[in-house]
């Protein structure tokens, strides 16, 4: 089980351990973003600093309709207690985690400042 909170301006966050390929890691407070199917981005600051390994370019949908190409690396993280490598979008905002990442897993949140954000593998 995953545990987290929602911030004072209603954002829900967990912390999400992320390992770069030399084994390096850090742990980043990512914001859960239901609308974002992909699993996972991160700033581009944060992708250097770790040395994750680039894997190509990908288009991708804004919520605004516009398309923007993004630089798609391999990222390691700490899931459920389990290590999984996924593709991470590098970009210039606060880690999101999404869907694709998500995927298989019961999501509640308490939407009131400084509620649970509880994630769950579903059986």
């Amino acid at each position: 089980m995953i545990i987290g909170a929602v911030k004072a301006n209603r954002e829900a966050t967990i912390r999400l351990p992320v390992h770069g390929t030399d084994a390096q890691a850090q742990e980043v407070d990512a914001v859960i973003d239901t609308g974002f199917t992909g699993y996972l981005t991160l700033p581009s600051s944060l992708i250097s600093a770790l040395g994750l390994e680039w894997r190509g370019r990908e288009e991708g949908l804004l919520a605004d309709g516009s398309l923007q190409l993004f630089d798609v690396y391999a990222a390691n993280v700490i899931w459920d207690g389990r290590s999984r490598t996924v593709e991470t979008d590098a970009t210039n905002t606060v880690p999101l985690i999404g869907m694709g990442l998500m995927y298989g897993h019961d999501l509640r949140i308490q939407v009131i400042e400084g509620g649970s954000v509880t994630i769950e593998a579903l059986p």
